[in-house]
């Protein structure tokens, strides 16, 4: 392949290539590599690293560079002064410098100073780096100095290295360099040094552009002479038209006939296959198979078969080890989508995997009841049928529509599952609200309060003002505000403003002054209790203790000293606390303990807590009237941009506020703790390993965590409130609840018991939460829940704990690390022994899948095909605006003009699973599925072959590796290898390694190779020794290769193996398995290995790849002609003599002689290509090709060259030429007729070859 140049995407090396490729019009590509620097990988020896010896190598590939020693060592003095300024230049350009620390920075700008001081010295005496104009040296140098120039470097700075400045402005000024770099060069405005990490030219985009300008022109060159060739061509056509009319429209009705009957034999399968009794074994026949390939065909019946048949039941046979997983349960009433098949795909991989390596295999099904999402769904649903709320019919009338939407909708997502072919035990689906799981919740939390784990407590929470109800911090997504800018707030018909700060004052008591605050949410000044200074700002030391007023409701408000909150040197380094309605002053309210003041009720509108006038206003109706109220007492300072996240509710996108509720929460910090032991004893592995920073990083910042919700939908939290008779009790949730009037218990009588001890003699009333548990915690309980917790049970002993955790990173924290913690303290156990966490799914551009975007990707379109239109249909009904709907339809007709084709679960389950490496998000390419879709027709047409060649009365027997022909023996050996690598990457949950293996054995090494050089044996005598070898290893290439690839396309892979020639009688066998999904995984065989078979057979593929490339020179299609292969190494000439037919066979050659290199000769009249330096081919072309027709096509390409060439030597010659155009330009011509006059007298040898022919 040649050098290869390897590059960061934001590296000079771009620039160097775009220039030089521009200058010598020979095309440098460059690749992204996958580090920081810059490298070369060469074909032969070591890769070259430096920078010096990269740019070196590039001067060779145009020949630019020198080839006298002298001006050698010039260069390469230049290049190594070139090398320095690009390493030191790094941590001041976007490339590495965002990883960079300023001190890091500041560390290297004395070298980097000292580098352009010579620089400029080296500038002084000379208007180029090497001779009077522009050298590679100038152009390697010059992307780095420009960019510090043009974005790091100020006037000030500058001013030292003047020499520089004129030296870039003249090198910019060449014609192929300002192609790159642009005509206008403007310099940085900005004193001294300066880091942006956004600045900076793109040379990849720079290039690329270079690259299409010159792709176009070709085009166009290439268009002009194809116009004239079609005008004659068109009239040539005019004249057979009428004649051949006839004959087309008959070919065309035949053509219909036929496409209308295969269309016909294919529906016929199709319902032939559909109509299997559900549950029965699909039949398959022993006759012909159909033609190609057809999903919807072979997918059917065989999942039901499999459930029907108990195959997803883990073995009976309990010596053997278990492997268990449960399944992370999806929202009952949810749907599919892509992330469920990313999830499933891998996880049913491994279970197969695992089944047929012999584990006793369990994956447990269940599906989470959603509190928030299901809620959201039926309020929906009742107010569009019935214009009611869930108040208007009341909690247990609410409840009950629950449950019959869930009983209606909820076996939609477990259908869709088994679309996917997800082999999961259905028979002990469970459903974290049934009765079971709902015990062991209410056990949990009773367990948890007994042991100080649970508690009451009055905090901040992230409250939905649409939903009413706290949400999970996962349940908030996040939006970046740039600037003062509106923002669309449910309910409010005006965009709300957020992105902007804004000042005022507050007036000391004693009337002294003022003391000036600022906010971004001025309405909650309103709950103002404290202004926060820095103890050791001396502006405010005096005033540290005295009292501000409240302008709207007098209220005294102390001025206090906090220097962990308070940063001096931003604003006017005094602070307003808010205690109930921000975070950090919360905080900071505890440590100085403040007046908590609530000023919102639970629909987001201003309390009479101390709220004055603006009582009942919507929380940003407040934020406009309180800044009007400021301006009208003259307390008003003014506003400014400031860039702020803004926390969104996922569910409602309401704007997320946080409010002081008391609630029920868990003391995560103990648990957490004994988490991260678990971790760094290795006794809990997270797979990739650098999820494991992620853990320790969240975990020991670990806050308690909020398990109350204000829903009815979900486990009813088993907390009483007693409401003594004669005593004023407080209101359960409001703020003046008394928190120690809560008890708890399994049940309303167990609770009583409590309060009659806790007020013995007294009568009160026990009144339950009205809250539900944050759904978060039932699924924490998932993995022992699901074999009957907290009851003892033999399933219980048996397959818990579990093996293994496969989710997705972003939950690692909001539920695994639950699981972990919980599984710990209410089981002594780990829960898993492993996580492995898979990354996130993009489209094929990198972006995350957004509606809006039209990017969102239905798994079972993609399993059964879609049309644009329906695509488009998908995006109605749903939130989306007019806008946003035109936009996301625009999206789906750009990444998918003619809709989705129709793939099957096997490929996308490929696709995805192929796409897993681990550590990196998925850009998930439906042309990729689409590509394995086809594939699987490859699978099928393999078979076919074998049901041709073998027949059905085929009998598999055991073969001796020693006794196999070559290609047999090493397909044998490729197998076992195969076998080896795959095991190996599905133990270390490798998948991409596992299906790259799988890939190419079955298509590089099975289809392309032995399958190829079988037919020749198979057109033996069926007693032929040679045939019946190639037959077993064929068939047990097969079979082992269906079992290896069934993990990851368990539908094609049945239907195959079913279809397997013999297979029925095998079936009849004691012990043989009736199905795939139970057959033994392949494991190597060290008796098929042959390490001299894999390297012969390399060899000989080398010659086969030079062969083939010869004859595409050629253009040779169908001719065969004779080849002859001159060696030099007796050895590998003795190898090639058992080879010739199966050389021939691959490289359509009429025969393949070997001829020993110096003794015998090829015949005069062949092309050659040289293997290597002991084997040379030689390919026969004297009465293959019309050397006459050839030698014409050739004098017309020499007629094109030397126009080409007068006219470029006319162009020079001229007057206005030698005056005028740049020594650049003038090199590059020079060279262009170099190349040309290069070309010339190829053709001229090709013709004198071609001669000696006739």
């Amino acid at each position: 392949m040649g050098s290869q140049l390897l590059a960061p995407s934001l590296s000079s090396a771009h620039a160097v290539a775009a220039i030089v490729s521009s200058m010598s019009n020979l095309k440098i590509d460059v690749s992204l590599g996958n580090g920081k620097d810059v490298k070369m990988k060469m074909e032969q020896g070591d890769d070259l690293v430096e920078y010096k010896d990269v740019m070196a190598q590039v001067a060779k590939m145009v020949d630019m560079y020198p080839s006298d020693d002298a001006t050698c060592a010039s260069l390469d003095d230049v290049l190594a002064h070139a090398g320095r300024v690009d390493t030191l230049a790094a941590s001041w350009l976007p490339l590495a410098g965002p990883t960079c620390t300023d001190e890091q920075r500041e560390g290297v700008k004395g070298d980097l100073l000292r580098e352009l001081q010579a620089l400029n010295e080296r500038l002084a005496s000379s208007e180029y780096l090497m001779g009077g104009d522009v050298s590679f040296g100038d152009i390697a140098m010059l992307p780095n100095v420009l960019s510090l120039f043009q974005y790091v470097l100020g006037e000030d700075v500058r001013n030292e290295f003047g020499n520089i400045s004129a030296w870039v402005g003249r090198v910019c000024s060449n014609e192929s360099v300002s192609s790159v770099v642009g005509n206008k060069i403007e310099f940085s405005s900005a004193p001294g040094w300066r880091f942006d990490p956004h600045a900076g030219i793109d040379p990849v985009k720079l290039a690329k552009k270079l690259a299409k300008q010159a792709e176009k022109e070709a085009k166009k060159a290439k268009m002009e002479a194809k116009a004239a060739a079609k005008k004659k061509k068109a009239e040539e056509l005019a004249k057979t038209r009428a004649a051949n009319g006839s004959k087309k429209a008959k070919q065309k009705a035949e053509a219909e006939a036929k496409k209308a009957a295969e269309a016909a034999e294919l529906q016929a399968w199709i319902d032939e296959a559909k109509a299997t009794p559900k549950g029965e074994r699909k039949s398959v026949g022993q006759g012909q198979m159909p033609k190609g390939y057809c999903p919807e065909a072979v997918e059917s019946a065989w999942y039901e078969w499999w459930e029907a048949s108990g195959y997803f039941k883990p073995d009976e046979d309990e010596t053997k080890e278990p492997f268990v997983m449960v399944i992370p349960p999806p929202n009952v009433t949810g749907s599919l989508h892509i992330g469920h098949a990313l999830t499933n795909s891998i996880q049913d991989t491994v279970i197969r995997w695992r089944r047929m390596s012999g584990y006793r295999a369990l994956w447990v099904p269940g599906t989470d009841h959603a509190g928030i999402a299901t809620q959201t769904v039926v309020e929906k649903k009742i107010a569009r049928e019935t214009g009611k709320t869930r108040h208007d019919i009341g909690r247990d009338g609410f409840l009950e529509e629950v449950w019959k939407y869930v009983d209606d909708y909820g076996h939609r997502i477990t259908n869709q599952l088994r679309r996917l072919g997800s082999s999961v035990d259905w028979s002990r689906s469970v459903f974290t609200m049934d009765d079971t799981r709902s015990a062991a919740v209410n056990e949990a939390f009773v367990q948890m309060h007994e042991k100080g784990l649970i508690y009451r407590d009055n905090r901040l929470v992230n409250w939905c003002c649409k939903l009413k109800t706290a949400v999970s911090d996962i349940e908030v997504d996040y939006i970046d505000v740039p600037k003062r800018m509106g923002v669309h707030v449910p309910g409010y018909e005006s965009a709300v403003e957020f992105g902007a700060i804004t000042s005022f004052a507050y007036p000391y008591e004693d009337g002294s002054g003022e003391i000036v605050v600022a906010t971004t949410r001025p309405e909650t000044m309103l709950g103002d209790s404290a202004v926060a200074v820095h103890p050791d700002d001396d502006r405010y030391k005096d005033v540290i203790g005295k009292f501000l007023v409240h302008p709207i409701n007098g209220r005294k408000i102390p001025i206090i000293a906090d220097a962990e909150l308070v940063d001096p040197e931003f604003g006017t380094g005094a602070v307003k606390i808010t205690p109930a309605h921000d975070p950090n002053d919360f905080a900071t309210g505890k440590r100085h303990n403040l007046e908590f003041i609530n000023i919102l009720d639970d629909n987001g509108c201003l309390n009479s807590n101390g709220t004055g006038k603006f009582a009942g206003q919507r929380r940003f109706d407040a934020r406009i009237t309180v800044v009007e109220h400021l301006k009208e007492i003259g307390l008003y300072r003014g506003v400014e941009d400031n860039p702020m996240r803004l926390g969104i509710c996922s569910r409602s996108k309401d704007v997320i506020e946080p409010v002081l509720k008391p609630q029920w929460w868990v003391n995560c910090s103990d648990m957490a703790a004994d988490a991260c032991d678990l971790v760094r004893k290795k006794e809990l592995e997270i797979i990739p390993e650098e999820y494991e920073a992620t853990w320790f990083r969240w975990m020991e910042n670990i806050r308690d965590w909020c398990i109350s919700r204000q829903l009815w939908w979900g486990h009813r939290i088993p907390a009483y409130y007693i409401l003594l008779d004669g005593e004023d009790n407080g209101a359960p949730g409001a703020p003046s609840e008394n928190m120690k009037n809560w008890v708890v218990g399994r049940t309303h009588d167990e609770a009583r018991k409590i309060a009659e001890q806790r007020h013995p003699g007294r009568t009160f009333t026990l009144v339950q939460d009205d809250d539900v548990l944050d759904t978060w915690f039932s699924s924490g309980l998932f993995p022992f829940s699901v074999f009957g917790w907290p009851n003892s049970s033999k399933e219980l002993d048996s397959f818990y704990p579990g093996s293994l955790l496969e989710t997705g990173h972003d939950i690692l924290f909001f539920w695994v690390a639950r699981m972990v913690m919980m599984a710990r303290t209410l089981t002594g156990k780990l829960p898993f022994k492993q996580v492995y966490l898979h990354s996130l799914v993009r489209d094929a551009h990198g972006r995350k899948m957004s509606k809006s975007l039209g990017n969102v990707i239905d798994p079972i379109n993609v399993i059964e095909g879609i049309t644009l239109d329906a695509l488009h249909q998908t995006l109605l009904g749903g939130n989306l605006d007019p806008k946003e709907i035109e936009k996301a339809k625009a999206g789906q007709k750009a990444d998918f003009p003619d809709g989705i084709e129709e793939c099957g679960a096997d490929a996308l389950r490929f696709a995805l699973v192929s796409y897993t490496s681990q550590g990196k998000d998925i850009n998930l390419d439906i042309k990729r599925v689409v590509s394995y879709r086809h594939w699987c027709n490859k699978l099928w047409n393999a078979i076919r072959f074998a049901m041709m060649n073998l027949g059905d009365d085929f009998q598999p027997e055991q073969v001796n590796p020693a006794s196999l022909p070559f290609a047999s023996k090493w397909i044998l050996s490729r197998l076992s290898n195969a076998s080896r690598t795959i095991v190996q990457a599905m133990y270390a949950y490798d998948f991409s390694t596992a299906t790259s293996t799988i890939y190419s054995f079955w298509q590089y090494e099975l289809c392309d190779i032995f399958i190829e050089l079988a037919k020749p044996a198979f057109a033996k005598d069926d007693s032929d020794p040679v045939k019946h070898a190639t037959r077993q290893a064929l068939y047990i290439c097969l079979e082992s290769g269906l079992r290896l690839l069934h993990p990851f396309m368990p539908f094609v892979t049945e239907e195959l193996w079913q279809r397997l020639p013999g297979q029925s009688n095998l079936q009849k066998q004691p012990g043989y398995p009736q199905s795939l999904i139970v057959a033994e995984y392949p494991k190597p065989q060290e008796a098929w290995e042959d390490a001299a078979a894999d390297r012969n057979m390399a060899y000989m593929m080398s010659i086969v790849t030079k062969a083939r490339a010869l004859r595409s020179d050629y253009g040779l299609t169908k001719e065969k002609p004779e080849m002859f292969v001159s060696v030099s190494d007796a050895s590998i000439r003795e190898f090639l003599k058992t080879v010739t037919l199966e050389v021939a066979t691959l490289t359509s050659s009429a025969s393949v002689k070997i001829l020993a290199s110096g003794e015998e000769e090829p015949p005069s009249g062949c092309g050659v290509a040289v293997v290597d330096d002991k084997t040379t081919l030689h390919l026969v072309l004297a009465g293959v090709l019309d050397a006459a027709k050839e030698i014409e096509k050739l004098e017309k390409k020499k007629e094109n060259n030397i126009e080409k060439i007068e006219a470029l030597k006319k162009r020079i010659s001229s007057e206005t030429y030698v005056d005028k155009t740049p020594e650049t330009v003038k090199q590059a011509d020079q060279e262009k007729l170099e190349k040309l006059g290069n070309e010339l007298d190829s053709i001229i040898r090709h013709i004198d070859d071609f001669k000696a022919l006739l």
